[in-house]
């Protein structure tokens, strides 16, 4: 059996502020429907992603700005974090862990730049949506065997 990860609903305060960013960032705007008032969805698609992101009116309860932690593979992240910023999205800098293993919720052993040896899965550079939602670019240049 497959399970594919298709949709992630994201809380906004303000869609078309939200669908201007996703845009700017590079996002593939694929529908914007509104029904009436009170529902209008809006649905786009990360560059090179089969799974998509969707918000709008009526669509969720959750709080503006509560998700965290989606996570955007990239096969190099420099490139990604100057393309991402040309763009217009205010980005982090880039880090590593400490432990060299993938990376905490918080900035707790964050260190400066890319990871020494650049290895797969430990590179990451964080940014977030105009309500807060929580983005992390993640260089993988090598899958994990079974992956």
């Amino acid at each position: 059996m497959d399970l594919k990860l298709e949709v992630v609903v994201l809380p906004v305060s303000d869609v078309d502020r939200a669908k201007a960013f996703y845009e700017e960032a590079g996002f593939r705007l694929d529908v914007d429907y509104v029904a009436d008032e009170n529902y209008r969805v809006v649905h786009l698609t990360p560059p090179g992603s089969q799974a998509s992101i969707l918000f709008g009116t009526g669509v969720t309860t959750a709080a503006p700005g509560s998700v965290q932690g989606l996570h955007l593979i990239v096969s190099d992240i420099e490139e990604a974090h100057a393309e991402l910023s040309a763009r217009g999205v205010p980005m982090g800098e880039i880090f590593h862990d400490a432990g060299g293993v993938f990376h905490r919720g918080t900035d707790e052993a964050r260190v400066s730049g890319p990871h020494p040896e650049r290895a797969s899965y430990g590179s990451f550079v964080a940014f977030t949506d105009p309500d807060g939602n929580g983005w992390v670019l993640q260089e993988v240049t090598t899958r994990l065997p079974g992956r």
